[in-house]
Formats: C-alpha cells, sequence, structure tokens
C-alpha cells in the first residue's frame, strides 16, 4: 500500500443501479473513466479499474509528506435489469481477486442515495454481496458514500437533521459500520475541494484498519 512517501489506497464500489457508483468513482479518480449517464436500466456491465493521478502532499505521516494514488474498482449494479445475480458476484468475485489479491481492499464503499428511502427487500442485496464477497470482517471493510446529496440541502435538511430521520434499517446499518459515511454533493466548482475532504475521510477510515488491505484468493 505504501513506501516512504507513497500512498496507494485500493477501493471498490458496490450498489443499485443508478445509485451514482460511476459518477462517484469519477469523483474519487478526477477523471472520466468510468462512463456514466442517466438510462432507465443498469449502465455498468462490466467490472473496471481506474487510477487516480498522483496527489502530492496529500497527507503528511511520520513527519513525512506522502503522496496518495486512488485505485477505485467499478461494479455493475446489483440486482442489474440485464445480468444475473449470481453472473454479477462471480464477474465482482473475479475482479477482486484480480486487481486487489495481493494488494488488498482498503475499502469498499456501498453507494446510497440520499434522496431515495433506504428499506426494503432490494435494498439489501448490495449489502449482502458485501458481506459475501468480504467475508465476516465486512463491517470493518465497508462505508457508506451518500450521492445526490444536495437534494438534502435543497429540502432544507443538515446532514445530522437528515440521519436523524432515516429508517431503522439505514441506522442500523450505520451503526454496524461504525458510522463511516460520508457526503456527495454535486456543487460546481468546488469539486475538486470536496473530492479532497471525501478522500481525507476515507483515508480515516483507512487508518481505523492500520492501513491494512483484505486480500482475496
Amino acid at each position: 500500500m505504501t513506501d516512504s512517501n507513497k500512498m496507494i489506497i485500493n477501493l471498490a464500489l458496490f450498489g443499485r443501479t443508478q445509485s451514482g457508483k460511476s459518477s462517484a468513482g469519477n469523483i474519487l479518480l478526477g477523471s472520466t473513466d468510468f462512463h456514466s449517464r442517466f438510462a432507465p436500466c443498469s449502465v455498468t456491465t462490466d467490472c473496471s479499474l481506474g487510477r487516480s493521478c498522483h496527489l502530492h502532499s496529500f497527507m503528511r505521516r511520520g513527519g513525512q509528506e506522502i503522496t496518495l494514488q486512488v485505485q477505485v474498482l467499478d461494479t455493475p449494479g446489483y440486482p442489474h435489469s440485464k445480468l444475473s445475480m449470481s453472473h454479477v458476484k462471480q464477474e465482482v468475485k473475479t475482479a477482486l481477486a484480480h486487481h486487489f489479491g495481493q494488494e488488498g481492499l482498503h475499502l469498499a464503499l456501498l453507494i446510497l442515495r440520499a434522496d431515495v428511502p433506504f428499506y426494503g427487500q432490494e435494498e439489501s442485496y448490495p449489502i449482502q454481496l458485501i458481506q459475501e464477497l468480504l467475508g465476516d470482517t465486512w463491517k470493518n471493510y465497508t462505508a457508506i458514500l451518500f450521492t445526490h446529496a444536495e437534494k438534502i440541502e435543497d429540502a432544507g435538511f443538515s446532514e445530522n437533521e437528515y440521519l436523524h430521520d432515516a429508517s431503522d434499517t439505514l441506522l442500523t446499518l450505520l451503526s454496524s459500520i461504525k458510522q463511516r459515511y460520508v457526503f456527495l454533493y454535486k456543487k460546481g466548482n468546488l469539486f475538486n475541494e470536496q473530492r479532497r475532504n471525501i478522500l481525507e475521510r476515507i483515508v480515516e477510515f483507512i487508518k481505523e484498519n492500520h492501513y491494512q488491505g483484505l486480500t482475496f484468493k
């Protein structure tokens, strides 16, 4: 993951169709690696790995300035409008082993739309996928990234007020993953600043695991 002055973090995105996975991945990378558009069906049909440019002087660790590079694995929506759940599961399992088998996955990001209530069986499918692929320690390697968070502001809510009124299902999930979450807003010219803030938060989550990744065979 790191040498004396460089850190590479490996992230994987999980979520339902049209949750904003690919768009969120592009923001994390600071690029347009992943195809993202509005559609009445699933857009992403296979796994794809994107790598960011080097973010110099991102943080200080042990008295040294650290350069950060982000690797993001985008995955198909689960459930998918065209692919079977078993196909998606095998596709993601193979991709995790191929890209992060030795280096390890540092964090699985569950992508949830902030403007869509979280409840019901279908909402649980991506969580079940994470549990099956990451195993018993999935709670230590999972965080939630809320997309479309600008809708919260438009409705006059703060982040705390939004979470206070959230469903019991979501609150239970947040409790199980130790309140690891971050909100993503569409704010035009503030994207670079927001990207850095989100990455700083993600690195803090990874630090809780002593920067150790979850390996796959």
